[in-house]
């Protein structure tokens, strides 16, 4: 257990990041979660092909952080999210981060001094933006369950805070998009980089990052949703043609008033939760959907890392949003339903290259 002093620093003066041993917790009882479960990559058929050159525009200092929660003896236990953590490491060892214990940590449930438990996940998030400056680049990859809890500051359209669930969850709670964004978006300055890498279901927006970017490259604005109050007119309308006047107009009340919850909360996240520092996450799939645990070519693997791994074999030098259309390619191909998504602390251009 951590000590309880609230000056306690998870690491030393050197920047070496430590955590007092834990032990895990015992078996849980639980619902699967983060999608259909397998067994043990193409990804990592493919790694000894990673290239060495991708693009990086940093002259400070590289950090890491990787969690990975496999969930073990449970009955909502996942296969690839270790997996995940080391692909994911192994790419970035190739691209200019270096395994020490002031640059890079790695939190799986596998490793007895270093559980993904909530005190630990916090300390090492803090460990990670503590001494950023401009020009440092900063990565986080988290691989394992993600939830939904009732919004209780009135800033998500759909009323629910999107969650990661570190290995003692069940003691001390889930960690909100909120609490996700005070750790790691609110501390950091103008001028340095986090690219974020969340494979988890309902992931969308686990940040609370303002920026959400289409296929297309443009971001989504704060206005109505065309789609959906279309769909919602269309099924007043039919309602109130069956006969069900009451029906029609309540259904069509509940709709405008969701519209116009989804508009001003959009406009409050854009001023509340907006960064200057360059904070960019890809997310696993929608807040409304879940991010798959697989078995791709005999591997273990979260759906969503092995196509960010897959698209950088094969292209090194993408866009973001090249990245993000590959990845939602590659996941379709394979026949997953779930479709990433790409958001940022402030606007920006996702059509320049992609860079860590």
């Amino acid at each position: 257990m951590f000590p309880s002093n609230q000056s306690y620093q998870p690491y030393d003066n050197q920047g070496a990041f430590h955590v007092p041993q834990e032990g895990p917790p015992p078996g849980h009882d639980l619902a699967q979660m983060r999608g259909p479960s397998a067994s043990q990559s193409e990804a990592e058929q493919v790694l000894s092909a990673v290239p060495t050159h991708v693009s990086s525009r940093f002259t400070g200092k590289r950090k890491a952080l990787l969690i990975g929660i496999n969930y073990f003896r449970t009955r909502a236990e996942l296969k690839g999210c270790i997996n995940d953590v080391k692909n994911v490491k192994t790419f970035l060892l190739k691209n200019g981060f270096v395994d020490s214990p002031t640059t890079m940590v790695m939190l799986t449930d596998d490793n007895p001094s270093r559980q993904p438990t909530r005190k630990n996940i916090e300390a090492a998030c803090q460990w990670l933006v503590s001494d950023a400056v401009p020009g440092d680049s900063l990565f986080v990859h988290y691989s394992g369950h993600g939830g939904q809890q009732a919004d209780e500051d009135g800033d998500e359209a759909d009323g629910y805070d999107e969650t990661i669930l570190p290995l003692d969850f069940e003691k001390s709670g889930m960690i909100t998009d909120d609490e996700l964004h005070e750790l790691i978006v609110r501390p950091l300055k103008k001028g340095v980089q986090m690219t974020c890498i969340f494979d988890s279901c309902h992931s969308g927006s686990v940040l609370d990052l303002p920026f959400m970017y289409k296929s297309s490259g443009q971001y989504h604005d704060n206005g109505w949703d065309k789609q959906l109050l279309t769909r919602t007119i269309m099924d007043a309308g039919l309602k109130i043609l069956k006969g069900d006047r009451a029906g029609g107009i309540m259904g069509l009340a509940k709709g405008l008033y969701g519209g116009y919850k989804a508009k001003n909360s959009g406009s409050k996240n854009k001023t509340a939760k907006a960064s200057e520092a360059d904070v960019l996450m890809i997310a696993g799939c929608r807040d409304d959907q879940t991010s798959a645990d697989a078995s791709i070519s005999g591997q273990a693997t979260g759906a969503m890392s092995y196509s960010f791994i897959m698209t950088m074999t094969q292209n090194p030098h993408p866009t973001y949003v090249g990245l993000l259309n590959s990845m939602r390619d590659i996941l379709y191909e394979k026949k997953f339903a779930q479709i990433p998504q790409l958001s940022t602390s402030h606007e920006m251009d996702p059509n320049t290259q992609f860079s860590i």
